[in-house]
């Protein structure tokens, strides 16, 4: 696989090459390009073989992990349910076993059904609707060629995927601006019928043919969607609004999630009815034939389109702008807008965008605003919280900073599995479990608190919501309400599914079961409980397994250490999957002695040397999990989203496991501080965590530099000029960027101030 070369991952197939409608803003067949009249109407079975064939040679041949495919057309619905099945089918076929597909169909809904909606739920197919906003507006542009509104047809197809059954189909709204239609009225039409997500659409112009622009504003395009956005942000952010994300994600540093903003390459390959390869098809706004590759699926490779002339300059970054976009103070969030927007006859693309006003405008108010609201955010911090930031910026932060950094995060977990439970109650799955975790909430708290706060039950939510959730991961409510239930010492009756013939109690433990049942009835009492299964009854008592291996249980073994008791986490079965490093099996008595040992080693150490740290990591580390180190390679990892845990390989030197250990909660602990305050843009979380992570490891290896013999201080002093250096560089990095929030900034601040004092 060639993983260096330029490589596409998205995908438009023109499945039909007519539509139903007459949208006189349509770019295919109101504007300059004429091409649709000379190919055929539907996708022909060649065709839709030897597409799926191609994207799944490129897929393969440059490792891609997903490729994402749209649908479109003219309108996708007019090739029928049978054609569609075919195209479906055909693309997984040929990308099994060589990536993921996510795959999408773009509809103006008038024809979507419940056949269409049954066969998009058995294809997993998602759905986005064109939708111009309420029906005064819908019909200024979308209208049968008859002059018929369409709108009663869109609400329709949108109410329909509004459905419990086929509400997962649903991939969100698509509206394409007129500065004629009422902002608000447009908006609120569109965020009444509950999308998961929408987009607005700057209407397709070239400087050959500017849009409308009414007298008094130079930038109409920004005041209209600045009224939008004023609604949408005063209203919490209620659903994602592709263009408002772009811009927000582009000005902290980040990517566009549309081509139409930003820096980043053309990711974008068009196949047409006749298997033609196209460039983005918005270019058909610009003159007649400005897409043609002259290539075709039968004949030509995705890699030769990579090397045609308009792919190239669309890859090129600011290099590709013209010299005014090069030396605009917004370049990088705007990116010279949509490509085909800056064409002029005789200069061609070298222009900026004929909305370039616009863009400016919409980008400098949305600047202000955040702007704005950094400031009021610092302003509503109340001096506990701002005092507690400015004491984690140091490095380091008390017993009582670190458990409020704690308390919060046991907040957050407690958000998600509300949502977990919402969508139980939904499905009516794992309905009981919810409504015991309830009962339980309100009867012993503390019992459901410390089951929530066990590092792994985040990362599980996490999946089940986002869709990517194995199919052991359906009992985790179970688990969770059965092991609330246990440390309450209640006698409720639990069924829970198991994990590969495993019972997975988070926090407490596991259980090892023998037969072909798949779920076990777990009772709990004071002494112990029981699981229950077809000819299998196990009793375990709460002192069993600890010092001595049990048949069936596999107890959590806890550490106890002088002002620290940190449990040896080498039974959920969760555990894996969030470090570098494999985790160990479960270990022997033995083993665990002398983790234990070593433990009680590093612990005195720390204490001892580095007591400012001590008193918040025995706050706020409760899990260390057993890794292996198969390359030899020893590690201390924190998962970003496990808060509460570390992953550390064993040492036979309590100074190294010591180290090991500061590193990852320090990186456990910015991680949760992210999780808290807005301080800088993705890109920028690298650079922040080498600088808090070097921060205390200076100070370990200042100590060091004292307390060692002569080439042990020496190597000290040469590892603290290292990281020194290291963050010198990275607090660089991070002041030099425009990733910062107003936050960040004075986080980074008192990080620099911290380097200062190190002597």
């Amino acid at each position: 696989m060639d993983r260096q070369r330029p490589s596409v991952s998205q995908f438009v197939l023109k499945v039909h090459s007519r539509c139903d409608l007459a949208c006189d803003h349509c770019y295919i067949y109101e504007h300059a390009d004429s091409s649709w009249r000379g190919r055929p109407r539907a996708m022909p079975a060649d065709v839709i073989e030897a597409a799926a064939e191609r994207i799944a040679e490129h897929a393969r041949a440059h490792g891609l992990s997903a490729v994402h495919v749209v649908l479109h057309g003219g309108e996708p619905l007019l090739a029928g349910p049978v054609r569609l099945r075919k195209i479906a089918e055909d693309l997984d076929g040929a990308l099994a076993g060589v990536c993921a597909l996510d795959l999408r169909i773009h509809t103006n809904g008038v024809l979507l059904d419940e056949r269409f909606c049954d066969l998009f739920a058995e294809l997993g197919v998602k759905v986005g609707v064109s939708l111009d906003g309420d029906r005064a507006s819908n019909d200024r542009h979308r209208r049968y060629a008859d002059g018929r509104s369409s709108h009663p047809q869109v609400m329709r197809a949108v109410d329909l995927l509004d459905r419990p059954a086929y509400r997962q189909l649903f991939a969100g709204l698509l509206c394409t601006i007129d500065i004629e239609n009422d902002p608000v009225a447009v908006y609120d039409a569109l965020i009444a019928l509950r999308p998961p997500r929408f987009d607005f659409l700057l209407p397709h112009a070239t400087w050959d043919l500017p849009p409308p622009r009414p007298a008094g504003s130079a930038s109409p395009y920004a005041d209209w969607l600045d009224v939008v956005y004023e609604r949408w942000d005063g209203a919490g952010r209620p659903v994602p609004v592709r263009l408002f994300d772009s811009v927000l994600r582009t000005l902290h540093g980040e990517s566009s999630l549309t081509e139409a903003l930003g820096l980043a390459p053309a990711d974008l390959v068009v196949i047409e009815t006749d298997g033609t390869f196209e460039q983005a098809d918005s270019l058909k706004t610009a003159y007649d034939g400005a897409p043609v590759t002259g290539m075709d699926v039968f004949t030509n490779s995705l890699d030769e389109v990579l090397e045609h002339p308009g792919m190239l300059a669309r890859r090129q970054g600011i290099e590709q702008l013209s010299a005014q976009c090069r030396s605009c103070p917004v370049v990088t969030s705007c990116g010279g807008g949509l490509y085909a927007h800056r064409y002029r006859t005789g200069k061609g693309f070298d222009n900026p965008s004929v909305f370039c006003a616009d863009l400016m405008a919409l980008i400098m108010n949305i600047r202000a605003r955040e702007d704005a609201a950094a400031l009021r955010a610092v302003e509503r911090m109340g001096s506990g919280e701002a005092a507690d930031l400015e004491a984690l910026a140091t490095g380091c932060g008390s017993a009582e900073v670190v458990q409020r950094l704690a308390e919060a995060q046991l907040d957050l977990n407690r958000e998600l599995l509300s949502a977990v439970g919402e969508r139980a109650l939904a499905t009516e799955k794992d309905a009981a479990a919810w409504e015991l975790l309830i009962e339980l909430d309100h009867d012993a708290p503390d019992a459901v608190d410390a089951v929530l706060a066990h590092p792994f039950v985040r990362p599980w939510a996490l999946r089940l919501l986002h869709g990517a959730a194995s199919a052991t991961d359906a009992g985790g409510l179970a688990e969770i309400a059965v092991a609330a239930a246990l440390r309450a010492r209640r006698g409720h009756r639990v069924v829970v599914p198991l994990r590969n013939g495993m019972l997975r109690l988070p926090g407490l433990g596991s259980v090892a079961l023998t037969g072909d049942s798949d779920s076990v009835e777990v009772t709990g009492d004071t002494e112990g409980f029981i699981a229950r299964a077809p000819g299998l009854a196990v009793r375990i008592g709460w002192d069993d397994g600890v010092d001595a291996p049990t048949p069936h249980w596999q107890p959590v073994r806890l550490v106890e250490l002088p002002g620290w008791t940190v449990a040896l986490e080498d039974t959920d079965p969760l555990r894996g999957g969030w470090f570098e490093q494999p985790v160990t099996k479960r270990l022997s008595v033995s083993e665990a002695t002398r983790w234990a040992e070593d433990l009680a080693g590093a612990w005195s150490l720390i204490q001892h040397q580095l007591p400012v740290y001590a008193a918040g990591l025995a706050a706020g580390l409760r899990i260390v999990t057993p890794l292996c180190s198969p390359d030899g390679r020893h590690t201390g990892e924190a998962a970003r989203s496990a808060f509460g845990a570390v992953g550390v390989s064993r040492l036979d030197s309590p100074h190294l496991l010591a180290l090991l250990i500061i590193r990852a909660f320090q990186q456990a602990k910015l991680g949760a501080v992210l999780d808290r305050h807005d301080l800088c843009s993705t890109p920028l979380v690298g650079p922040m965590q080498r600088v808090y992570t070097n921060l205390a490891l200076t100070d370990f290896w200042r100590v060091g530099r004292h307390t060692g013999d002569g080439k042990a201080a020496r190597r000290a002093e040469k590892q603290l000029a290292r990281l020194r250096q290291q963050i010198s560089d990275a607090i660089r990095e991070l002041t030099g960027s425009a990733g910062l929030t107003t936050l960040g900034e004075r986080f980074v601040a008192g990080m620099a101030s911290t380097l200062e004092r190190v002597d």
